[in-house]
């Protein structure tokens, strides 16, 4: 099983190397499921995944001046302050058995992997649909609406937190229509929230010292995601990305489907 986990983490680096984003929403059921982690030290493990190869990622769009700092650091810092949070103090402070009723238990994992099913099949959806959306100014400047954006960056602070996944599907549409910037210079912009959100998350896990960090693992399962991003860039020039993105997220779709079904009758 571990093999196959580490196959799917290349598989992983492959489809962020091609969609930009996407593939790291897999990293937690594959902890969980294959290598049989528990969902808060899969969740943990994910925000140093996703992290890493968000930063890895950040380097060719800042090179193609594709990162939007202003609007990064308006979204960014309620996010990261979010994200730290969340995972300092609310996650340690949820009991492992949260509510039971005769023989229906509640427990912090079930809770955890059913809010990242949701969260997978509402990504899949944005995958799945044609993308139809435009900023609406071209001039890359970032709009006056910060009460929205501190907001949204708060939600999805929360939500990396929690479920261990970076949220680029709600980072994107967000500073398209918040901040009014392109959609390449958004993705590029999102790369450097989500890297700097999930690695603080993971720096305050490592403060808790509540995780028991299997280095060797977490940094093969890393080493391997991002030569698959490299693997993805290159495989670019040959792949359809839309047509790829659009099977993915119903991939994901499916995925999301299974672990609702697996926590509920298993």
């Amino acid at each position: 099983m571990e093999i196959i986990g580490f196959i799917a983490a290349i598989i992983i680096g492959i489809i962020l190397g091609i969609l930009g984003g996407g593939g790291s929403i897999l990293s937690v059921p594959i902890l969980v499921y294959l290598f049989k982690l528990d969902s808060t030290t899969a969740t943990a493990y994910s925000l140093f995944i996703v992290g890493t190869s968000s930063l890895i990622g950040t380097f060719p769009k800042y090179k193609q001046n594709l990162i939007d700092f202003k609007a990064a650091l308006i979204f960014g810092f309620p996010a990261l302050l979010s994200v730290y949070i969340t995972r300092k103090y609310l996650i340690p402070a949820i009991p492992d058995e949260i509510y039971k009723f005769s023989s229906f238990i509640i427990t912090k994992s079930f809770l955890t992997m059913i809010v990242f099913a949701i969260l997978m099949i509402f990504a899949s959806f944005s995958m799945i649909r044609k993308s139809k959306t435009k900023s609406k100014n071209q001039n890359n400047s970032t709009n006056s609406n910060y009460s929205l954006i501190i907001l949204q960056g708060s939600i999805v602070g929360l939500l990396t937190g929690f479920v261990g996944a970076g949220g680029g599907f709600l980072i994107i549409p967000a500073l398209m229509y918040l901040c009014n910037i392109p959609i390449k210079k958004a993705i590029g912009t999102s790369l450097i929230i989500i890297a700097t959100n999930s690695l603080i998350g993971f720096m305050a896990d490592i403060t808790n010292n509540q995780t028991n960090i299997d280095w060797k693992l977490l940094l093969t399962f890393t080493t391997l995601t991002i030569s698959g991003i490299f693997v993805g860039s290159y495989l670019t020039k040959f792949i359809d990305a839309q047509k790829l993105k659009k099977g993915f997220g119903w991939f994901v779709l499916l995925m999301g489907i299974y672990i609702i079904l697996h926590e509920f009758l298993f």
